[in-house]
This record gives structure tokens, sequence and C-alpha cells, in this order.
């Protein structure tokens, strides 16, 4: 079989976890992929290509005006075949240890930053191909519940809480602190 009889294949790239799904009829993202494209645009646009994809394959197959949250909540979990993340159980000996001492049989899940990611960008894939924002499934309230629920229960089994970075303030804005130098010492008189 020639090489170019081969339909275009994309990576889905999420957690460093590959899969790789055919584009052929998948709904593509408007932008054109090029080499000025940035880095988070290219995924964004596997990630829409993955995500129609998966609607072309689901039983029976769905268009984006029928996907609803109920789907995409399907998608995530369909997604966790692929995770990297040891997600431990309530059962298991090492739940609540950041670094357990030995292997479990505990399962591989998606992280729950990648799956906040890819959320975000799919979110903003929708509403650029055209889907209003009131109607983007990506962004509905189940969807969030979701993954709180997600980042909570990792956060308990691994024993690492999930905290809101602090922004730093600018250095410019505040003024140099000059140590202090110690007293002279007393003199003897």
């Amino acid at each position: 079989m020639p090489m170019d009889s081969f339909p275009e294949m994309d990576s889905f790239n999420l957690e460093n976890a590959s899969l790789n799904v055919s584009n052929n009829g998948a709904t593509s993202l408007a932008t054109p992929s090029s080499s000025t494209s940035s880095r988070y645009e290219n995924q964004k646009r596997r990630d829409w290509n993955t995500f129609g994809q998966y609607l072309k394959n689901h039983r029976p197959p769905l268009s984006l005006s029928m996907c609803s949250g109920a789907h995409v909540l399907e998608f995530l979990r369909y997604l966790d075949q692929f995770g990297k993340t040891k997600v431990h159980t309530f059962n298991c000996p090492f739940y609540g240890l950041p670094n357990p001492p030995a292997p479990c049989p505990c399962p591989l899940r998606q992280a729950w930053g990648s799956l906040d990611a890819l959320i975000g960008r799919l979110r903003a894939a929708f509403e650029e191909n055209g889907g209003k924002p009131e109607a983007n499934p990506f962004g509905i309230r189940a969807v969030r519940l979701y993954l709180r629920e997600v980042r909570d229960l990792q956060s308990k089994a691994r024993g690492i809480s999930y905290e809101k970075k602090k922004r730093k303030r600018p250095l410019a804005n505040q003024t140099p602190t000059l140590p202090v130098p110690p007293p002279p010492p007393p003199s003897a008189s």
C-alpha cells in the first residue's frame, strides 16, 4: 500500500500519552496549521480534531450540535484509559501518600491538571468554530463539578493538595531592603 493512501494521522498528547486518531471526516479547527502557530494553538487544534473523531466514532455517531455536557463527561472518562497518573483507591495502603514505597494495582488516570487544561482548550475551540458561548458543552456546571471532583479525589489519594498559585508581586514596586549593620560592640572603659 503506498504511503499517500494512509489517512492523515494526528497525535493527541495529553500528559505525554499518545493516542493516534484519524482526521478524515472529523471536524477541524478553522485555524490553519502552520509553523507560525503557537504550541497552544497546535495543541488546541489536535484536541479539537480528537474530540471530533470521538463524536464520529460514538455509537450512534454524534454531530457537534447534538453534543451535550454528558458527552463531554463521557469523553473525559474515556481518556482515563490513556492516563499516566497513579490514583490510589481508598482501600489501598498507600492512599494519601505522595511517594508510595512499593507498586500497587491502583488505576492510572489522567491528571487533573491535564483535564483542566484540555477543557479550557476545547472550550475556546468550540467558540472559535462558531459555537455560541451559552451553548458551550465544555463550560457547563456538570463539567466544572466533575473537574473539581477529580481534583479533590486525586489530591486526597496522592496526599498532595492543589492550591491556587499566589501571584508574585513585581519586584520593581518594592523598595530594596538593605541589611541593618549590627550595633558596635560595647567599649570597655
